[in-house]
This record gives C-alpha cells, structure tokens and sequence, in this order.
C-alpha cells in the first residue's frame, strides 16, 4: 500500500502533464502558429497576384512578391531593441499599473478588437459568400470595406464588449488568439539571422525577469505583471456617475497578455501560456514555411523529401513546450517558457538547414534569388 501511495506521488508529475488544461494548452498554441503561418503565406500569395496578376504568377512563380503597405519585416536592429523595449513596457506595468490600468485595458480592448476582426475574417467570408458579390462599401476618410470585413469586425466589437462586462476567460482567450494570429501574419523574418538574433535576445529577457527580477525588485516581475488584474472601465464609469449597483457588480479584468485553460477534472487548477511564447516562436516557423514554399517554387525542393523545415520547428516547439511542462510541475514554480523553446526550435533548423547545404542562403538573404529573377525578367 505505501509502495503504490509512493508511486502515485512520484508519478503525479506525469499525471499533470495529462491534465486537460495542459493539453489545451499544447493543441491551442500550435494550432495558432499553424493558422498564422498559412494565413501569412496566403497573404503573400495574394500580394503575388495582386502585383503581378494570376496568369503571370502561375507561369513565373520565382517572380518577386511586393511587400504589403500593412506588413512589417523585422530588421537586425528591430531584432536587438525589442528585448529592450520589452523589457522597458514590463517595468513600465510593473511600477505604474495602477494609475495606468485604464489606459492599458482600452489600449489592449482597441488592438484585440481589430486583431480579432481579422481571426474572423475568413470565417466571415465564407458565410457570407452565397449572398456577397465581394464589392467594397465606402466609410468616407475610414476607407472602403466587404461585407465580411464589416461582419468581422461587428462579432469582434460584440465580443470584446461582452469581455468587458463580464470578463470572462473565454473571451480573454479569444482575444488572444486574435492577438497571436494577427502578429504571426503581419510581421515578418527576413533570414535565419535576425530570427536567431531575436530569439536569443527574447530568451535571455525571459529568464532575466523571471529567475532574476525577484533579487532586484523584491518580486518575480514578468509573473507580477502577468497575473495583476486592470480596473473594468465600465465600473470607473459608473463610480463617476454614482451607479453603485454597475460599480459593484463590474468585475476586474485580466487582460489578454496570455492564453488560460482551466482544469475540467481539478477545480480550481489552470494553465498558462503568454502570448509572447506562441508568437515569438511562431514567427520563426512562418518564415521556415516561406521558405518552404519558396524552395518548392523555385524547383530546389530534394524529391521524395516530406520533413520540411517547417514540419522540424513544429516537431521542436512541441517538444520544447512539453519541456517546459515538465519543468514547471518537477520545480513547482513559473518557468520562462522561452528557455524551453528557443533551443527545441532554432538548434535543430540550424542543424537540418547545415546538413541540407541551405544554411548559408537562409542566414543572410533566403530570397534573394527571388530578386535576380525579376530583374532579368524586367530587362
């Protein structure tokens, strides 16, 4: 009996991992990189079409994509500030919440909302394909918008108006979710370099302020941060009006900087993922899949070759969340997600591009050629 009652203890461990909220956890955040992936090629591929129109496009696939007005591509020195200016926001939370909660929550309620627009967006679109003809309607100086456009962004501004009245997990996570797919699809890595640079520089960020900031600041800063609730506005409002009953009843909320899941089975027991976790590597694996479907186009893909760079920075952010998994239920305590992942993702690309010879290429310029092509084809 005390034998079994020791095993159950040592194994408890793995039984956690099993728990449905860390499940949640693994299906969701990938799935969110995946979708952002793809959503970001599609948008590249339309770009394609746009500048070059589809019948060129499928005769000369290797033409140059024009960069979106609306995306932007990191460079070296985006990659060797953002640590900084993330680092600069997180103190900035840390000491000022309180008399800035109010402009954080309605900042974070703007950014969802149009980010959630865009989630829903293609949802959107094919609901209401049968009775739309696709044309633009005018808003003056706010610009010409679809019919699904205009649909996505109403379910978006009900939905995050709901969130604010309630503040529901639910609706917190689906605002994050909006949050990681939009980063994922509009901000882009321009080679193997700067992807390496950032996420080198984020890692050392995350373990700073998550093992570290506690000897300085007397608190684990980042866990501080992430888990302190913001005043409802609706509550302020009513405070101000003197509506007692809306004053009491408006519930503080958490805002979206991560994903939870709680437990089905252990009442009380909840999983977290920041968002800074999901997005910072998906970026890496949406520009393995451009890279991908660059090489495809271009002929350069071996034949009979299925494990693609993308397929192996997948296969190593799962294996670096279940790390940090295991990692967090083993030392009881917040791990820097982060430390788990950069190297599960980012060593074996490296290794994989070494071995296939692509290294070079994708560490400086990995569509250069791209570039080559259409300036012969110009002249």
């Amino acid at each position: 009996m005390a034998d079994s009652q020791g095993q159950t203890v040592e194994y408890q461990w793995a039984y956690s991992i099993m728990d449905s909220s860390r499940v949640s956890t693994f299906v969701i955040s990938m799935l969110l990189i995946v979708y952002g992936s793809f959503r970001s090629l599609n948008m590249e591929q339309e770009a394609r079409e746009k500048s070059h129109g589809a019948t060129n496009c499928l005769l000369n696939p290797s033409q140059t994509v024009q960069p979106e007005n609306n995306v932007q591509t990191l460079d070296t020195m985006h990659a060797l500030c953002l640590p900084l200016g993330a680092s600069i926001s997180l103190l900035v939370m840390f000491f000022f919440f309180d008399s800035m909660q109010m402009l954080f929550a309605i900042c974070t309620a703007i950014i969802a909302t149009v980010a959630l627009a865009f989630l829903l967006l293609p949802m959107c679109q094919y609901i209401i394909r049968p009775c739309s003809d696709g044309t633009k309607i005018s808003f003056g100086i706010c610009g010409r918008f679809t019919s699904a456009e205009l649909l996505s962004f109403s379910l978006s501004v009900f939905i995050v108006c709901i969130w604010v009245l309630t503040g529901h997990w639910l609706l917190m996570d689906a605002m994050g979710m909006g949050l990681c797919v939009a980063f994922i699809a509009f901000v882009r890595l321009p080679s193997l370099k700067v992807s390496t640079l950032l996420l080198t520089g984020l890692l050392i960020y995350d373990v700073f302020w998550v093992f570290f900031s506690s000897y300085i600041f007397s608190a684990n800063v980042m866990v501080k941060v992430a888990t302190r609730p913001a005043e409802n506005p609706v509550g302020l409002v009513a405070r101000k009006l003197h509506i007692g009953g809306v004053a009491k009843e408006a519930p503080k909320l958490s805002l979206p900087g991560k994903l939870v899941f709680p437990s089905i089975h252990n009442s009380g027991h909840f999983s977290m993922l920041g968002l800074g976790d999901i997005v910072m590597p998906g970026l890496l694996l949406c520009f393995v899949l451009r890279y991908d479907a660059y090489k495809k186009s271009q002929g350069l893909a071996a034949p009979g070759s299925k494990l693609t760079y993308f397929h192996c920075s997948l296969l190593g952010y799962f294996l670096g969340l279940l790390t940090a998994t295991v990692s967090s239920e083993v030392f009881k305590a917040a791990q820097p997600a982060l430390l788990y992942l950069v190297p599960f993702t980012l060593l074996p690309l490296l290794t994989m591009a070494y071995l296939k010879g692509d290294l070079r290429r994708m560490w400086s310029e990995p569509f250069k050629s791209l570039n080559v092509t259409k300036h012969l084809q110009d002249v």
